[in-house]
């Protein structure tokens, strides 16, 4: 954790330091558990105040170079955020719920319009709220980029308001489709299927999007940063992510076919089934809910994981520094299925550990390497830091660790 801390093998004048976490699950459980009752008790409305005291402890041990980070949110703003964002989420699901369908799809065109604003605004709120070693970091990116880079979101929006008209106008108000019922679901579902496949090619293109969106304008004093990853990376880490979750749900079908034949055998095999058949098709229905839960899990934590290395082994603040990466996805994809195992065996008491042990896993994995000496950095950091002054954007505290 010392300044001097150079791994080995390092390029002359170029100092490596490895990210470390300094917190534990048991200390973790003990700020989860009394986020989780006061959250029960108050309905909910604790969850901004159980948002920074999350935050204040992942940034807090979290050691960079020596230093830890601070998160210096003030509580005010994050709990406007929230309210907003309730206020909001309530409104369109009353109009969902009353057939307002009109207003329903006027809504998901202003929600398409609002996301970039609560995205912009939550990036300037956690990177302000943001230090190391006394510096700021700072999202500076303007409207007009925040708006361009969300362009995919109108595109999704479109699809599925064309896709609810079709539905509309397809279908009778009596609820009976009537003659050609054949050719009605072959359109329904060609709409459906329609805006389904462009709200995956939007959502990898979104990502990519407000990734190097955050990198780019993105400040640590007044050093911008540096981003290498093209659009093809994602689509390749999609593509492999939708392999991965095909080949899970194969090896969770054969499991299935072969407990339901196993099942099904012994219930026919029992001359009077009774209660005992109660149990098995009971066991049968839970079996078959929790496989299908796991099945997505591999597939979710390889994304993760290979998104992260992608993205960490390609930026930079400026020429001073850049980082590199060394996470493995199959360990963190074994990792990812322990942990939905011990939760599950606990009933959920097994979360905080969960989370701090792939926190962990991620943040250990990155190496920061300082081109001229960390001290020097630090000064240049400290000399160059410019403020924000955007009150507005700074009273929207959303994205952060839960």
């Amino acid at each position: 954790m010392a300044d001097n801390m150079v791994r080995p093998g390092a390029r002359p004048g170029i100092d490596s330091y490895p990210v470390e976490f300094s917190g534990s699950g048991g200390e973790y459980f003990r700020v989860w558990i009394v986020n989780v009752l006061l959250s029960v008790v108050t309905l909910g409305f604790y969850t901004p105040f159980a948002r920074r005291r999350t935050a204040q402890y992942f940034y807090g041990h979290t050691v960079v170079a020596g230093s830890p980070l601070e998160f210096t949110a003030q509580q005010r703003k994050m709990v406007i955020g929230f309210v907003l964002l309730v206020v909001l989420y309530g409104a369109f699901k009353f109009a969902e719920q009353t057939g307002q369908d009109t207003v329903a799809s006027l809504m998901l065109l202003a929600g398409a319009a609002l996301v970039p604003w609560f995205w912009g605004s939550a990036m300037r709120f956690r990177l302000n709220a943001t230090r190391w070693r006394g510096v700021r970091l700072q999202f500076t990116g303007s409207w007009g980029e925040v708006y361009r880079a969300s362009w995919p979101l109108f595109v999704i929006a479109l699809a599925w308001i064309a896709a609810f008209m079709s539905i509309g106008a397809l279908w009778p108000e009596d609820g009976s489709p009537g003659a050609r019922l054949a050719v009605r679901l072959s359109i329904l579902f060609a709409h459906v299927l329609a805006a389904v496949l462009a709200t995956v090619a939007c959502l990898m293109r979104l990502e990519y999007n407000y990734k190097s969106l955050l990198v780019l304008r993105g400040r640590i004093g007044g050093q911008p940063g540096r981003w290498k990853p093209v659009f093809g990376d994602f689509v390749r880490i999609w593509l492999a992510t939708v392999g991965v979750f095909l080949l899970t749900l194969l090896v969770v079908g054969v499991v299935l076919a072969l407990g339901l034949g196993g099942s099904i055998a012994a219930l026919a095999s029992l001359k009077k089934p009774g209660f005992l058949a109660v149990l098995i098709g009971l066991a049968i229905a839970v079996g078959t809910v929790l496989l299908l839960f796991l099945a997505s899990a591999p597939a979710r934590a390889y994304r993760e994981a290979r998104m992260f290395q992608l993205v960490w082994n390609n930026i930079g603040v400026s020429q001073v520094a850049r980082f590199r990466c060394q996470l493995r996805a199959g360990r963190y994809m074994g990792l990812r299925l322990r942990n939905v195992f011990l939760t599950l065996l606990t009933l959920g008491f097994f979360r905080p550990f969960a989370v701090v042990a792939e926190y962990r896993m991620r943040t250990e994995s990155v190496t920061l390497h300082v081109k001229g000496g960390l001290d020097q950095l630090a000064g240049q950091l400290a000399r160059e830091e410019q403020g924000l002054g955007d009150a507005i954007a700074d009273a929207v505290g959303l994205g952060l660790v839960g």
